[in-house]
């Protein structure tokens, strides 16, 4: 799978989810963009700063923001669209 895919097949009843991770950087224009997406399909979510917490982003790989973990797996390697995220989390 490209890294900036995501599995097309995934499909998520926010009652399922344990955990919904923006890995997001401080300056990044993209990332606020994102948690109004979740928010606009009532997802529930945490933002974590790559700054803040570098040993997570080595863990999965993170090169780049945004990033959108789920359960710790990274989903989406760039900003979904709102499209794509209510697909995934079948909103």
């Amino acid at each position: 799978m490209h890294s900036l895919d995501y599995d097309i097949n995934l499909k998520i009843k926010q009652e399922e989810i344990m955990d919904v991770i923006i890995i997001a950087t401080k300056k990044c224009n993209h990332c606020p963009n994102m948690s109004k997406e979740l928010d606009k399909i009532s997802v529930e979510h945490r933002i974590v700063y790559a700054e803040d917490d570098p040993e997570l982003c080595q863990s999965l790989s993170i090169r780049h923001s945004p990033n959108l973990v789920v359960d710790g797996k990274v989903v989406f390697r760039r900003q979904p669209s709102e499209d794509e995220l209510r697909k995934i989390f079948k909103s």
